[in-house]
């Protein structure tokens, strides 16, 4: 009898568990789910993380529960890296509740060990296989999203997903930290300013990935932008007679520019003035390739906000207004980031960096109509906060309502 109520009970909880699968699945189905919106990925991620739970189960009902808890807390933590953008979205939240019942129904403590991610299964590699435009372009019958970051200046940062930000942080910090890359960036206090900072360091880790690339380092220091990875060589995953990753400079010592067509991202490293920057532009499945716990990304989601600076009033009479508007014509980031360096510094070769941050997002970017990225400040009249909040729940109700999921 026992045996009997304890296979009813666990018949039970796995029929709410499908359920509840299910009735999530219909709802991030529903047309007004939004592109920007990760919920369904973090859906599937869980869906894969206990699809053999009962095998796992096998060996004991203790055993299945801790694995299942775990699942349940990567869930949770999926769900709260994308709570921003699913603001307001039915499935996001279906799911949040459903997260909050099962881990009370299962007893799982919120913090503990999570789930790591499922390989996916690997065929061999095709002829084109370390192409990755090529490969993507074969299977999607289209050219790859491609996103782009920059960080220059004091540092300022462009983000993937086209937010600006003025930061104050020191110290080593990762920019980019997926299945594929690795980026860290390591700031240091301007000369006599406690709050403001340049880029010293950058080390570009390409990581090991199947037949196509071997693990491979680059670093760039201050005075020192060397043409060439770590270990001397200037290509590496050799396939076929072609390179999947390529180091090369036009400037050797203040510029380089590494090249990894396996995973379609170029990199490019310069020195401008006293400081590093750094440009990215890499395919939006290449970006999104992180877990739950690559969560600190100041290229993805910016930096912490209390690490984040305003950028300083500037009359247009003043000499670094007028210098700016030589260099930028355009009143967008680089304008803004010309003025706060320039202001900070005190020295007119310090708007070089946002010079160079701006050819390189032309480079990168293939839609003109995105490079100049627009700032509030752009008229030196910011808004006020209510009317900020009111305009972008304004537009992205009508992007969702009238363009639907991309």
């Amino acid at each position: 009898m026992a045996a009997s109520a304890v296979g009813g009970n666990h018949l039970h909880t796995t029929w709410k568990h499908i359920v509840i699968i299910a009735t999530t699945l219909l709802l991030l189905s529903a047309p007004s789910v939004c592109a920007q919106c990760r919920i369904l990925r973090c859906n599937s991620d869980f869906v894969a993380a206990t699809l053999e739970i009962g095998v796992i189960g096998g060996g004991g009902k203790e055993g299945a529960n801790a694995v299942y808890c775990s699942a349940l807390r990567s869930y949770a933590l999926c769900t709260q890296r994308t709570a921003r953008a699913c603001r307001g979205d039915l499935a996001y939240h279906s799911a949040v509740q459903g997260i909050e019942d099962l881990l009370i129904q299962h007893r799982c403590p919120k913090t503990g060990p999570t789930a790591q991610p499922r390989p996916l299964p690997q065929a061999p590699l095709s002829g084109d296989g370390c192409f990755y435009e090529k490969g993507f372009m074969q299977r999607e019958g289209r050219a790859p999203e491609y996103l782009h970051c920059g960080v220059f200046g004091d540092p300022h940062i462009r983000t993937f997903n086209e937010e600006f930000q003025t930061c104050a942080v020191q110290g080593a910090w990762p920019l980019i930290d997926n299945q594929y890359l690795y980026i860290q960036a390591t700031s240091t206090p301007t000369r006599g300013s406690s709050y403001t900072s340049i880029l010293t360091k950058i080390t570009v880790i390409l990581k090991n990935w199947r037949e196509c690339a071997e693990l491979q380092i680059y670093q760039a220091e201050l005075d020192n932008v060397p043409p060439a990875f770590v270990d001397g060589s200037v290509t590496g995953g050799d396939r076929r007679g072609h390179q999947s990753l390529r180091v090369h400079s036009h400037d050797p010592g203040r510029h380089a520019e590494i090249w990894a067509t396996h995973i379609g991202t170029t990199i490019v490293v310069r020195q401008v003035g006293r400081s590093l920057s750094l440009s990215v532009r890499s395919p939006r499945a290449i970006v999104e390739s992180y877990t739950p716990e690559q969560d600190l990304q100041l290229c993805v989601w910016g930096c912490p906000v209390s690490q984040r600076l305003e950028m300083p009033y500037a009359h247009p009479s003043t000499p670094a207004y007028t210098h700016c508007s030589s260099l930028l014509p355009v009143r967008d980031v680089y304008f803004q980031a010309c003025l706060f360096d320039l202001q900070v510094a005190g020295d007119l070769n310090s708007s070089a960096s946002a010079v160079s941050a701006l050819e390189d997002a032309r480079a990168m970017i293939s839609d003109p109509d995105r490079v100049h990225l627009l700032t509030d400040r752009a008229g030196n009249n910011p808004p006020s906060l209510p009317v900020v909040l009111a305009v972008s729940i304004l537009v992205e109700t009508l992007r969702c309502t009238f363009l639907g999921p991309v």
